[in-house]
């Protein structure tokens, strides 16, 4: 097999029908977007792109130039045009007066500002200089795996002037800053015939004086770098060759689903974490392989990968030919000590006196031999995003260690970026998190009124999501709406019917694959019905007690083996019915199974309590938007029980209510988000009605 991991040589996408009429800034934009989306040429937030462009002084009406360069925190693929930071060329330059050393680096970049053109607020990244500083008018630094994996290797200048002679050059590894920035302008001077650097353990940097000549030259070498590992490695087995096999998928996503909530219980008690699951074919060469430990152990190389996914994950003593997933469980909290252990080892080992203080211990990657990786983060876009940094991580190892020697930074090099007082800055910045952060919502009957309001709440406050319903066209439409609206990582659907035990296990299956576990179950899916008594068939009877009674102790029973195997607690609401207190002619049925909803959340609020779990009801009454109960033979019957026309309904309801008010779904949501929510925290075994006001539906 290739020991390169994707010798697809990368497609040149330049469209110079798109490209026409754009200007200066607007082309930088472009190529940006057009390198940014493929993750063999840069990782999500990683690289950045530069621009040299003329333009007029707001203040003094001349021509002066400016530096377009990525601003700090963006996203070269995603970005939009406000992404950039500019600044006037020449205060930038100036800036190379004031300099004292490398002791200077933190100062210069709070000097960055003062170079700020036309009041522009996106800041300017550590990386600012190294752009502005080289003679050329165009600049792309990218962290290509190719070209990392020479850059990390212990032949890394060799490499590089086998591969590409005198047109690519090298530098050693320096952190990135103001003195970095003056290498390469120095570089750059005293090789004019050069187009680019390989900076060791770092990336790439190219320019051109167009556009499209460096999106073009960038391009030509990555692509370089990829055929010349092809042809060394061709029919070479990777990482020292196989040493297990992989398990087939439906057991390694069972594992997976085993495996994290029990990490995750372990890892999240001082702050939620969520989930992500990987067993793509790079991962599982990786993980299977005899390098695995001791590749593993040297960390990885590149900062923009550490950062993301700490120095070093944890590998899993498990075996895929003898799986035994309960003996890799129970020897879960000595791995994850053993490796808090060591990170405290490293932080004391290299902090200097004003370093901030140590950050979680725990690993952020776990490697499974035969089943994948599993990372874990504060939500899952960030886990997601730190899954995809080691896949760029395995890709450089893959290939340093196939045409030398694999070199991850040395640690105290690594500390110094991970505890760097700009970066602890950034963090201090960062939003304070939502109050469902790292938290995730099982919604049932979630397509409907009721259950996509509550979708909507619990997400807007920062939760994930994971839509159940019945109706899979209805929850197909729900989950693409939410993810425009919340992004596509916030939420997941999976088509459910709750009286089916073997569904319902493989659904809460499904969330701990996608998330890691589940925190919040809002019991919502519903059905009603309405028949005197005489004219009730057992059908009826059954389809209510199955939907209403079996269907909520199905997910229930889930949910609390689930919390009970995470240890973090959990939160249950039932969405029962006024209906469950107060009982209503011609609906012995409907009622008979509310009031069995009330006294199961009861009989579990007893037993959950000691393991911190709080289950409570929300009775609504009389919510006919966007419901899917009342939008059929429901509406017509409780009509005909009352003698008023269909259309009549809504108002006959809101002038019977004691405040004269109709009921919506967003206020059942309201209540079950304080029910999901620390507001509720010492409640348990209540009732919340939202029914504006029903006497005969008082709980005393």
């Amino acid at each position: 097999m290739d020991i390169a991991p994707k010798t697809k040589l990368l497609d040149n996408l330049w469209d110079d029908s798109a490209a026409a009429g754009l200007d200066e800034p607007g082309l930088l934009l472009y190529r940006s977007n057009l390198l940014g989306a493929d993750k063999r040429i840069t990782n999500y937030g990683g690289g950045n792109t530069s621009a040299k462009v003329m333009e007029t002084d707001p203040l003094t009406g001349e021509k002066v130039e400016v530096l377009w360069v990525k601003g700090s925190g963006g996203d070269v693929g995603t970005m939009k045009r406000d992404g950039f930071a500019t600044l006037y060329l020449d205060k930038l330059t100036a800036l190379k007066s004031l300099y004292r050393g490398i002791e200077d680096e933190d100062r210069m970049v709070g000097l960055l500002p003062h170079a700020t053109f036309n009041l522009n607020p996106r800041a300017a990244s550590i990386d600012t200089p190294l752009h502005g500083f080289l003679p050329y008018r165009h600049v792309d630094h990218m962290h290509p795996d190719a070209i990392i994996a020479i850059a990390a290797s212990k032949d890394s200048r060799v490499l590089t002037r086998e591969i590409f002679g005198d047109e690519i050059g090298w530098l050693p590894w320096r952190r990135p800053g103001f003195q970095l920035g003056l290498d390469l302008e120095a570089f750059a001077r005293a090789n004019p015939r050069a187009k680019g650097v390989v900076l060791e353990s770092h990336g790439l940097f190219t320019w051109a004086d167009t556009a499209k000549d460096v999106y073009e030259l960038t391009l030509s070498v990555i692509n370089k770098a990829i055929a010349w590992f092809a042809e060394r490695t061709a029919d070479r087995p990777a990482f020292g060759g196989a040493v297990t096999t992989s398990l087939p998928p439906a057991e390694r996503r069972a594992i997976a689903a085993r495996l994290m909530p029990e990490i995750r219980g372990r890892i999240g008690k001082g702050e939620r974490k969520l989930g992500h699951f990987d067993d793509q074919e790079a991962v599982l060469d990786f993980v299977n392989s005899a390098a695995l430990k001791p590749l593993a152990a040297l960390g990885t190389s590149c900062p923009d990968h550490f950062l993301r996914t700490k120095i070093r994950p944890l590998v899993l003593d498990f075996d895929p030919r003898a799986p035994d997933i309960d003996a890799v469980v129970a020897k879960l909290d000595a791995a994850l000590e053993a490796y808090r252990a060591d990170y405290t080892r490293y932080y004391e080992a290299c902090k200097r006196p004003d370093s901030p203080k140590v950050r979680d211990p725990n690993p952020v990657v776990f490697l499974v031999p035969g089943v994948g990786m599993l990372s874990f983060a504060r939500d899952k876009a960030t886990a997601r995003i730190a899954g995809e940094f080691y896949v760029n991580a395995i890709n450089v190892m893959r290939g340093a260690s196939a045409v030398s020697e694999y070199r991850g930074l040395p640690e105290q090099e690594a500390f110094d970026i991970e505890y760097w007082l700009l970066e602890e800055a950034k963090l201090q910045r960062m939003p304070k998190p939502r109050s469902l952060a790292g938290r995730v919502a099982f919604i049932t009957g979630g397509a409907g009124g009721i259950g996509r309001a509550t979708a909507e709440r619990l997400a807007g406050e920062g939760a994930s999501i994971v839509l159940a319903d019945i109706d899979a066209a209805g929850l197909n439409a729900t989950v693409e709406e939410f993810a425009g609206r919340f992004s596509r990582d916030a939420v997941r659907g999976v088509t459910l019917d709750v009286t089916r035990e073997e569904e319902v296990i493989a659904a809460f299956r499904s969330a701990c694959i996608e998330f890691g576990g589940v925190d919040i179950l809002v019991s919502n899916a519903g059905i009603a019905s309405s028949a005197p008594v005489e004219e009730t068939d057992l059908a009826m009877w059954n389809r209510n007690i199955d939907i209403l009674a079996t269907g909520y102790f199905l997910v229930s029973r889930e949910a609390f083996r689930l919390f009970r195997r995470q240890g973090l607690g959990g939160t249950v609401v039932f969405v029962s019915s006024k209906n469950g207190l107060a009982s209503s002619p011609n609906a012995a049925a409907y009622c008979t199974a509310k009031a069995a909803e009330i006294h199961l959340a009861r009989c579990l609020a007893l037993e959950g309590a000691e393991a911190g779990i709080r289950v409570n009801t929300v009775n609504p009454d009389a919510v006919l938007r966007g419901s899917k109960i009342w939008s059929g033979e429901w509406r017509e019957q409780r009509a005909a029980s009352s003698n008023l026309a269909v259309d009549e309904l809504e108002e006959h309801y809101r002038k019977r209510s004691l405040l004269k008010l109709n009921v919506f779904p967003e206020d059942i949501a309201e209540a079950i988000y304080f029910l999901a929510s620390d507001a509720s925290a010492k409640s348990t075994g209540n009732i919340i009605n939202v029914d504006a006001g029903n006497a005969t539906s008082f709980t005393r």
